[in-house]
């Protein structure tokens, strides 16, 4: 088999061996690797997203609230919890215009209810919703309610004249086909005692060609009919459609009112409907399958119509005045815990209704300082600072009878304790000898509990030895980067401290060992240019080249000597070419070698080029041994 030899400046692309190889995957030496580093990193945890695209579904029996399929505890709710802290800082909303306001609601209902005596009033109760609107904590709500039902009521008012347009189109027409019959039975011929053609035995008198059921105008009369019936049908359409689309937008109104959770704007709304629309069609208008729709049908389990939305309002307002009710009797008995989740149940549900907006500030305050408390009690668990939450946890012992401390008391427990235990095994194989050991140790147990304070007394232990750690992590990112010459540079530090782990100890010593022959190759080549022997410099670096084509000093002074021999390279890389192809053209070749030959006539390259090419012409069977000489 022939030899080839590929040369540095037209061989970049081909795989070579390394100044260190790694051992294979399943060397015994990869199972003692140690840890590139001893720095403590947080364990990423995936959570997956509290928002979804439903309506949030509260379940105060699970104290959750539903959004896209994921249960979310209340107190756990990053948004909730904003919303309900300031409402927690919030005085009461129990001033004069307040509780005007309210009065004013309760007027309207009153005003616009099926048992009032005389029945539903509605334009005088249309009347007063400016004056609700008038307060800031309405949002301008009665307003749009206003406006919504002055809307229906102009298309109501459309509706009426295009019946009224209907019902002259009708007289019109009753008044035409009475004209046509009796023009139709009335109208003859003139000409009296006329033969009928078609019955010879009789005679009578017959229309005439442009009068009666033959003339242009009791055609005209007959088209005149059709338009009117087409007239009447388009009219009956549009006032369905119109009527149709009204309710549409004016249950819009009353659907996002109820998702914002202003049911007493939904009770109102509602009651005014039945005043507008007395036809009995209350079905709400919803696509089906969209996030309202799923509201009814998948969380309570009714048709949407405007009466289940009257319903599920007067039903969210009992609810939540029996959760304003449970959390005054738990705040009296000290149950705090207990008591501020029945008022977060009663904000979540029931935001805008006075139960809630009235409560006093100094209840609301004792809430808010202790969910305070409870949350920074969950974050210093999370953020695993248990000497914090074991303060915090006595503290809320103290302030809420109820307060569930188990879970609590448990967790502090178990991670303490696991973290005490792993600092002293730490310290088992810091004193020895275990370095390795010693940092995984003292890695969970940092992982554990971060402020553990028997870390500073473990820092102190290892002060001695953490340069040795360094050295080895220093080590161990120097191999992972390929940066083999700082190694070599800094190895009798590094040795010491690598010292007693084999998987380290032998890619050290390979390291060394080549860029150590590296090294001697330059230095021999550097004698080589100082005195002009810049071929010989060459062709020895070229050969170790091929074997370590990672090595940049070597690389670098190959470049530096390429413009000295670019002669006796350029022959080489000819006498290659004309070696390597197919069919060889040995001849050429040959003659190349022997010019490489000529301009460095103690090139090796050059002479085994010429026996390889010269044995090939003169195979050793034949008995003739040639000699080839290495002198010009």
């Amino acid at each position: 088999m022939k030899a080839r030899y590929l040369f540095p400046l037209l061989a970049a692309g081909i795989t070579h061996a390394q100044v260190y190889t790694p051992p294979p995957a399943n060397s015994a030496a990869n199972s003692n690797n140690p840890p590139a580093d001893t720095a403590t990193r947080a364990k990423p945890q995936e959570s997956p997203s509290m928002f979804g695209q439903e309506i949030p579904l509260l379940d105060p029996s699970a104290e959750t609230v539903t959004v896209g399929g994921v249960a979310i505890p209340l107190g756990d709710n990053r948004i909730l919890k904003a919303r309900f802290e300031k409402y927690l800082s919030q005085p009461p909303e129990s001033g004069e215009a307040a509780e005007e306001y309210r009065q004013t609601i309760a007027g309207i209902l009153d005003t616009i209810s099926p048992f009032r005596a005389g029945g539903p009033d509605l334009y005088a109760a249309f009347k007063q919703l400016p004056a609700a609107s008038s307060y800031p904590g309405d949002a301008n709500l009665c307003g749009s309610l206003a406006e919504s039902i002055y809307t229906a009521m102009l298309a109501k008012q459309d509706v009426n004249g295009l019946q009224k347009l209907n019902s002259a189109m009708e007289r019109e027409k009753e008044q035409i086909i009475a004209d046509g019959d009796w023009k139709a039975r009335h109208e003859r011929d003139i000409t009296l005692g006329e033969v009928d053609p078609k019955n010879s035995r009789s005679s009578k008198t017959a229309q005439a060609a442009g009068s009666g059921t033959n003339s242009l105008r009791y055609t005209n009369t007959l088209r005149r009919i059709a338009e009117i019936e087409a007239l009447k049908k388009a009219n009956i359409a549009r006032t369905e459609a119109q009527t149709l689309r009204t309710k549409a937008q004016y249950q819009v109104s009353m659907v996002q009112w109820f998702v914002q959770r202003r049911y007493e704007h939904v009770l109102m709304a509602a009651r005014f409907y039945n005043q507008i629309w007395k036809d009995g069609d209350a079905t709400l208008r919803i696509k089906k399958g969209s996030d309202v729709s799923k509201l009814f049908s998948e969380s309570v389990g009714v048709s949407p119509t405007v009466a289940s939305l009257d319903a599920l309002s007067n039903e969210a307002i009992r609810e939540v005045e029996k959760y304003v009710e449970a959390f005054e009797l738990l705040l009296s008995r000290g149950d705090l815990h207990s008591a501020s989740q029945r008022l977060m149940e009663a904000y979540a549900l029931g935001e805008y209704l006075a139960p809630v907006a009235t409560l006093e500030l100094e209840k609301k305050r004792r809430v808010l300082e202790y969910t305070r408390d409870l949350h920074e009690l969950y974050g210093t668990l999370q953020a695993r600072d248990y000497t914090k939450t074991k303060e915090l946890a006595a503290r809320l012992k103290q302030s809420a009878k109820d307060f569930p401390s188990s879970k609590v008391d448990s967790a502090i427990a178990a991670y303490t304790l696991a973290s005490d235990l792993a600092i002293e095994e730490a310290k088992g194989h810091l004193l020895a000898g275990d370095n390795e050991k010693a940092a995984e140790k003292i890695k969970s147990a940092t992982e554990i509990w971060p402020t553990n304070p028997k870390l500073t007394e473990f820092r102190n232990l290892i002060t001695s030895s953490s340069a040795v750690v360094t050295i080895r992590n220093d080590f161990d990112r120097l191999m992972s980067e390929g940066n083999y010459r700082e190694i070599y540079r800094r190895q009798y530090e590094i040795a010491p401290a690598i010292g007693g782990d084999p998987a380290r100890e032998d890619a050290f010593k390979q390291v060394i060992t080549n860029l150590t022959t590296i090294e001697a190759a330059l230095g021999k080549a550097e004698e080589f240019s100082k005195i002009g022997q810049n071929y010989a410099a060459w062709e020895q670096l070229a050969k170790l080249r091929e074997e370590f084509p990672d090595d940049p000093k070597l690389g670098r002074k190959l470049e530096l000597l390429a413009p000295k021999v670019a002669d006796f390279t350029k022959a080489l890389d000819q006498a290659q070419q004309f070696e390597n192809r197919t069919p060889a053209q040995t001849g050429s070749a040959l003659s190349w070698y022997l010019k490489a030959r000529s301009i460095y006539p103690r090139s090796q390259l050059a002479q085994d080029g010429v026996k390889r090419l010269v044995e090939e012409i003169l195979p050793a069977d034949t008995g003739f041994k040639p000699t080839v000489s290495t002198e010009d």
